[in-house]
């Protein structure tokens, strides 16, 4: 699994990133029953189609980010992304301490871009 270092140094995958993408449009967009212009999202013409996002767990402590690669076949971990304590935190807070699987917020966004791309 690659670090925050690694991804920034791929840029043919820092440069795809689906900043819009959350956990559920992407099972929506990938399962059969999803993929259909009705969802607003583009359609999943072959199997090669394939996304690539950000989504935090909260489902062991502490939260982490992951970047995903999805398709219509399976979706997969590609890196693994510790966050400075306070962000993590203020994230934690805002969903409730609930466990889960969630988008990434505006505030993680912009830490993600700073470290991605400065």
């Amino acid at each position: 699994m690659m670090t925050l270092e690694e991804l920034r140094d791929n840029w043919k995958l820092a440069s795809v990133i689906d900043w819009d993408m959350t956990p559920e449009d992407a099972v929506t967009l990938y399962l059969e029953w999803g993929n259909n212009p009705a969802t607003g999202r583009r359609r999943i013409m072959s199997k090669s189609d394939e996304s690539f996002y950000f989504v935090v767990n909260t489902w062991k402590d502490p939260a982490i980010i992951y970047f995903i690669r999805r398709n219509s076949e399976e979706a997969v971990e590609l890196a693994r992304i510790d966050m400075p304590e306070e962000l993590r935190n203020r994230f934690t807070e805002s969903v409730s301490h609930l466990k889960g699987v969630y988008p990434v917020n505006d505030e993680i966004r912009v830490w993600l871009e700073e470290q991605l791309y400065d």
